[in-house]
């Protein structure tokens, strides 16, 4: 018995790294160019690294209600695999097709007509909200790509298919990063092993950043929508790209409670970044590095949501109620004990990370009190992310939504208004808060149980 438990739990582990890899690689590619974007602005100056994170949450607001809408099709995709059901997750991917150009083009719009009010909304200081509002628009000037991109790379997981994705953005990457070189700096000479070169450049400066990104995720967005189209499994060719309320109904009910949770939470970051902002540049230059250097020891959580929720989805499927329990059984463990690892680097290494990024030595050090306070965290916030994983997979979205909401609003927003604006406390006690909010998800979230009759 202990055998057959053994073999079945390393069969597990099998597949989840299978699946998780290559979503793992996808992000750590995209930290990577996140790493040279800002060190390359941040080379341009404090008030260019301010211009650029400014808007950094309202980024976050936006893509993470499209990465919702992705959740709902992942849920009804995985699920329709698992049972079998090839020709329902065909339908399915056409769904997405039409839901993309809906989505894509409303967000353009939207995102566009409002890129000179957001800088102030956001607090930003005066001096930069010209250039703040300049780098918005370019980079959501190609939305219904980046649209294209997340949606369509959601469909393909769905199917088990994660290496597509992370191939797709490899190269996005590799574009963003060469168009940065050539669109941020001025023409300049360089020695390569003794040998003189001119490097040709724009001199662009933090426009230069936004638009190396926005052509890019252009790339990015053909590329995916080609992959899918091309797909063996889950193309969506021949298939009605007319609205089909059998498939869009309970993707809705997948992505709706989502959508609320990730646009409540991602409206709370901007809350959070605005009172951050008004702190002025010095506050919100380190708050954005700091976030760029952490966002990189999340890649473990985010590789290991993803595997959660396709096999949960397959699980649920197949009404296999063995592999759903056995999965949550491994994948816990397993996410802790990553995310310590993870978490322990970040505390040796956050002053090392923090200069990468900054020579100036006040934003080096508040940034590495913050991320040594966060470092400490990690192991407990990974709980939360892969629980949510499975949660999604199940097609069960209001709990999180729930919890999210209590988390971000009722901790770390309250928290932060009161230690900022009524107690003049600053980044430190804001990124306190912060923490709280992260321990309150893990708390609410080892408790649940997770069965295939759960709610």
């Amino acid at each position: 018995m202990t055998l057959k438990k053994r073999t079945y739990s390393d069969k597990m582990l099998s597949v989840i790294f299978i699946l998780a890899w290559p979503t793992m690689l996808e992000e750590f590619m995209q930290t990577a160019v996140q790493y040279i974007d800002t060190a390359m602005v941040g080379s341009l100056g404090t008030k260019a690294t301010a211009s650029v994170g400014a808007t950094t949450t309202v980024n976050w607001l936006v893509l993470s209600t499209v990465s919702a809408i992705g959740v709902g099709f992942l849920s009804y995709i995985a699920k329709s695999f698992g049972a079998g059901k090839t020709d329902q997750a065909r339908r399915a991917s056409a769904q997405a097709v039409m839901t993309v150009v809906i989505v894509g083009v409303s967000i353009t719009v939207l995102t566009l007509s409002l890129s000179g009010l957001i800088p102030v909304w956001m607090q930003v200081d005066a001096d930069i909200r010209e250039q703040a509002s300049r780098y918005f628009f370019i980079l959501y000037s190609p939305m219904l790509f980046r649209c294209a991109n997340i949606i369509f790379g959601t469909v393909l997981r769905a199917s088990r298919d994660t290496r597509t994705p992370m191939r797709v953005a490899i190269y996005v990457n590799v574009i963003n990063i060469i168009l940065n070189v050539l669109l941020i700096y001025e023409t300049r000479d360089i020695n390569i092993a003794g040998v003189s070169l001119i490097l040709p450049g724009a001199g662009m400066g933090v426009e230069g950043a936004a638009l190396a990104s926005a052509i890019a995720y252009t790339y990015g967005g053909v590329a995916m929508t080609y992959k899918l189209w091309k797909h063996p499994l889950i193309s969506p060719s021949g298939q009605r790209f007319s609205p089909d309320m059998t498939v869009l109904k309970p993707c809705l009910r997948v992505a709706v409670p989502n959508m609320f949770q990730r646009f409540a939470t991602s409206l709370g970051y901007v809350a959070f970044a605005s009172m951050i902002n008004s702190l002025g540049q010095l506050s919100t230059a380190a708050h954005t590095i700091a976030n760029t250097v952490e966002s990189a020891f999340y890649i473990p959580g985010w590789g290991m949501q993803t595997a959660a929720a396709t096999i949960a989805g397959n699980a649920y499927g197949a009404r296999d109620e063995k592999k759903l329990t056995q999965l949550k059984r491994t994948i816990v463990p397993l996410e802790i004990g990553l995310m310590l690892v993870s978490g322990t680097v970040l505390f040796i290494w956050a002053p090392a990370l923090m200069g990468i990024f900054s020579k100036d030595a006040d934003v080096i050090e508040l940034g590495t009190i913050v991320l040594r306070m966060v470092a400490v965290s990690e192991p407990f916030y990974g709980v939360p992310i892969v629980m949510e994983g499975i949660m999604q997979g199940l097609g069960r979205t209001v709990k999180p939504f729930v919890f999210n909401v209590i988390g971000m609003w009722g901790v770390r927003i309250v928290g932060t208004y009161i230690c900022i604006n009524l107690l003049g406390l600053g980044l430190i006690a804001a990124w306190g808060c912060m923490i709280g909010h992260n321990m309150l998800l893990f708390i609410m979230y080892v408790t649940q149980k997770v069965e295939m009759s759960g709610k």
